[in-house]
Parts: C-alpha cells; sequence; structure tokens
C-alpha cells in the first residue's frame, strides 16, 4: 500500500513542473523519489530536441555525469532494453521481471553489478505524446522495486517529463496565447512545442527572411501581423534561451501565431502605408516603395486615421508600434524590433 508521505512525495514532485530552473527542480525531485522509493542511485536525463542525444539533467550519484550516466545513455539506449523500456505501460524493474534476462545479460554483468547495484527500475519520459528522456533508479538491495513501485513511478512520470523537456515551459515563459501555434527555430532547425501547431508563417519564405533579420538584430522582441494564403496572423517574435544541463545555451527564435482580422477594419494597403509611416517616411516615398500616386497614399492616410480614431499622423504611428499593427518588409525589421 502506497503511504501518505509517498503521495507527499508525489505531490510535490507535481508542483515542481512550474520551476524554471531545469537543473535544481530534477535535482529536488530526484530527492524527493529517494523519500518516496527504495533507491540508492538515480538519474534524470533529457533528450537533447537539437543533437538527438540523452543529457544529464539531475543524478544522485557521486559522480552524476560521469561514467554512470555515460553507461545508461550511450550504452543502455543501444540495448534490447532500452526499447522494451519505451514500450512498457509500467516502468520495468529487474525484481518484477518474469524469467530475470536482464539479470543474466551483459549490460547488468558489465554496467550495473559491478556498480554494485542489485535492482533497477528504468521509466520512459513522454510529455505531449513525445518522448523527452527517461528517468533511472538503482538499489543495492535485490527484490527492491516491486510491481507497487513501478506504479508509483509511473504515477509522477508525467511531471518527471515536464521538468527534463527544455521545450515544455517555453509557452508559460513568453504568456503565449492559449490559442496561438507556436515553434522555437534554431540555426539547426524548428523545434515544436508541447500541444502546439508549427505557425503557418513559418511556410512562408519572406517571412522567413524577416525571421532571419530579427535573430541577426539583436533585439529581444518583434510583434507585426502577416497573411498566409489569405489568412492573417498576429505573430510575435522573441528571443529565447533553449539550455540543457551538461550543454551549452542555445539561442533559438519562439515565433507564435494566431487568426485575426485586420484591426479597425484597415486595408493590407493601409496597414503597409501605416508601417511606412511608423518607419518615418514621408508621403513621397511611401508612394515611391508602393508604387502609388502621392494623392493615393494621401488618402490611405486619411482613411487609416479615421478607422483607428487618431487625431494625427503621429498618433497612428504611435499606436501602430504599441499593438504591433505592422506589416514590416524584407529590410525594415530594425525600425521595429524591441530591446535592442
Amino acid at each position: 500500500m502506497i503511504s501518505h508521505h509517498q503521495i507527499a512525495a508525489a505531490t510535490r514532485i507535481g508542483m515542481l513542473t512550474r520551476e524554471r530552473d531545469t537543473a535544481s527542480a530534477g535535482a529536488e525531485a530526484l530527492r524527493l523519489l529517494a523519500r518516496a522509493l527504495p533507491s540508492d542511485a538515480s538519474t534524470l536525463t533529457a533528450l537533447d530536441p537539437i543533437s538527438g542525444a540523452h543529457v544529464c539533467v539531475a543524478a544522485t550519484e557521486s559522480d552524476p555525469c560521469g561514467r554512470s550516466v555515460r553507461a545508461l545513455t550511450e550504452t543502455f539506449v543501444s540495448t534490447p532494453w532500452y526499447h522494451g523500456v519505451l514500450t512498457e505501460s509500467l516502468p520495468p524493474s529487474i525484481s518484477d521481471e518474469a524469467g530475470q534476462p536482464y539479470r543474466r545479460g551483459w549490460f547488468y554483468e558489465e554496467h550495473v553489478r559491478p556498480a554494485g547495484f542489485r535492482d533497477a527500475m528504468s521509466g520512459a519520459l513522454h510529455y505531449d505524446g513525445r518522448y523527452v528522456g527517461m528517468i533511472h533508479l538503482a538499489s543495492e538491495r535485490a527484490g527492491a522495486f516491486t510491481h507497487e513501485n513501478r506504479h508509483l513511478l509511473a504515477s509522477v512520470i508525467p511531471a518527471l517529463a515536464a521538468i527534463a523537456d527544455p521545450t515544455a515551459g517555453a509557452s508559460d515563459h513568453h504568456d503565449l496565447p492559449g490559442d496561438a501555434s507556436a515553434a522555437l527555430v534554431t540555426p539547426d532547425g524548428l523545434i515544436g512545442l508541447p500541444g502546439r501547431d508549427h505557425p503557418p508563417v513559418l511556410e512562408d519564405d519572406e517571412f522567413l527572411s524577416l525571421l532571419r533579420e530579427f535573430t541577426a538584430s539583436g533585439g529581444q522582441r518583434l510583434r507585426l501581423l502577416w497573411p498566409v494564403a489569405r489568412v492573417w496572423y498576429r505573430v510575435g517574435l522573441a528571443r529565447h534561451t533553449l539550455s540543457l544541463p551538461s550543454t551549452l545555451p542555445r539561442r533559438a527564435v519562439l515565433v507564435h501565431a494566431r487568426p485575426t482580422a485586420l484591426p479597425y477594419g484597415l486595408s493590407p494597403r493601409e496597414l503597409d502605408v501605416l508601417t511606412r509611416a511608423a518607419m518615418g517616411h514621408t508621403n513621397q516615398a511611401i508612394a515611391a516603395h508602393l508604387f502609388l500616386s502621392p494623392r493615393t497614399v494621401h488618402s490611405h492616410i486619411e482613411h487609416m486615421l479615421r478607422k483607428t480614431r487618431c487625431a494625427s499622423r503621429a498618433e497612428a504611428t504611435a499606436l501602430a508600434v504599441r499593438d504591433g499593427l505592422l506589416r514590416p518588409a524584407p529590410g525594415g525589421v530594425r525600425h521595429f524590433v524591441e530591446g535592442c
């Protein structure tokens, strides 16, 4: 029967998912697990979404990111037992294994027994349907991890997965709208976020040019409006650091988008004129860039002022910058990037 202190430990582990410091949250989770389960050593690893390698998040061993973890992440993942862990509905343990093939295998003889362990239990971590890492527990006592212990570990695996996954907190960290699609863009590729579709704007070549300008600008944030296949999106770009313990921080840009109607009933051309006006361009310059006559530009500005209920051109451009009512053309991103 699960005791009250085991329930308390599981509850506290669940609360750690709110922590942004992955290493500290992982270390505390393992400390709580050691009080709830008869383990003498434990390791929490995460799957690096960029390299595909397993890295150490936290460990209770004296050499947490040394030989023992390398054995688990480099050798264990190449064994049939690793694939068994991925497919088991409950975290498998040596003591609860029918026929004990693991105990008679080479991995146990070469890596587990020499370390002084006689029982071990491992669980695959899945977050929002994605495999994100593993939890390994070991005990010096044979028969330590019973069927009941497997169930207890299974109950905290969702929380451990949320702690280990380096993308799990990105949505909360940047206060993303619940209905927004979002992804992290890195120099090495695109990383999806849990429960989020990929933003459609990332399929647009012109937008990707704009994204590259933002990345090169060194700024922290950019808000704009962007059309894809006749659907307008309110888009945000934000600088983000994707970090895992034992690895260098990875630079990334969080891109999020959600469908929207053009605010204030503005037309696409009026939005273009407003964007150019916010860049400080004169009517003549706007006309030249947009291949319009100065009279047409003047008419667009009058319509834009009426729709936004702004008393002046300056007030309208301030509104545009404040609320992200912008569609920058390539080369114009630097005018609107925040936090440079």
